[in-house]
């Protein structure tokens, strides 16, 4: 077991968050929190068209994501641990990307007063991985809303949210590297990513598989 009740996995789009959430829940039998992506019905204009799409797509993001969150409150969803594929914090990642001074007011005016309701993880897994491996992962995986995803802006997110991280301290953090890493794969590249999170830990940890 880990010491840990409630668990979030991070990283940009295509890293393997959501591999790494379902791996981790069947070996600890917790409990699992998906992110719903594609029921955004302005993600694929989005892709298109990002300065007309932006703000829809943000809002509807940060609804969703905020109703998810809720339910996790439930006291019948913690009898176990809980395993996300999201930090409800990330959204403001990519509304600061995204969002024109102007809707970026507005999109924080909402933000910090549903943010007082969000419960805090124990602990975040935050997943790094060179664009090349995130643009290849994308490709490989295929999904239809992702086939105009532009290299330029999956670079800009990445370092958006290297910075994020940089400076987070609202949790323990566990940073892992996984350009040569395959957990999903490989049993052993899995377990060595168990044992970094299996003891209890103060600030922020980095893992650089060999």
């Amino acid at each position: 077991m880990i010491p840990w009740r409630y668990v979030v996995v991070e990283g940009v789009i295509g890293v393997g968050k959501t591999s790494l959430t379902k791996l981790l829940a069947n070996r600890i039998g917790a409990n699992i929190n998906l992110e719903v992506v594609e029921d955004n019905p302005f993600l694929s204009n989005f892709y298109q068209d990002q300065s007309t799409y932006a703000f829809q797509t943000q809002i509807f993001f940060l609804l969703s994501r905020y109703r998810q969150q809720q339910k996790l409150r439930q006291p019948d969803l913690f009898t176990s641990s809980v395993v996300s594929d999201y930090l409800f914090a990330k959204d403001r990642i990519f509304a600061n990307l995204n969002l024109s001074d102007d809707e970026l007011e507005l999109y924080n005016q909402l933000a910090n007063i549903l943010e007082q309701r969000i419960m805090k993880p124990d602990l975040v897994i935050y997943l790094q991985a060179s664009t090349d491996s995130l643009m290849d992962r994308i490709r490989i995986r295929g999904r239809s809303f992702e086939r105009d995803m532009n290299r330029d802006y999956i670079n800009s997110l990445s370092s958006a949210y290297s910075y994020y991280f940089h400076h987070y301290q609202e949790t323990p953090l566990l940073i892992v590297n996984t350009n040569d890493f395959d957990f999903v794969n490989v049993q052993r590249d899995f377990d060595l990513l168990f044992e970094q999170m299996s003891e209890h830990f103060q600030g922020t940890r980095f893992f650089v598989p060999a």
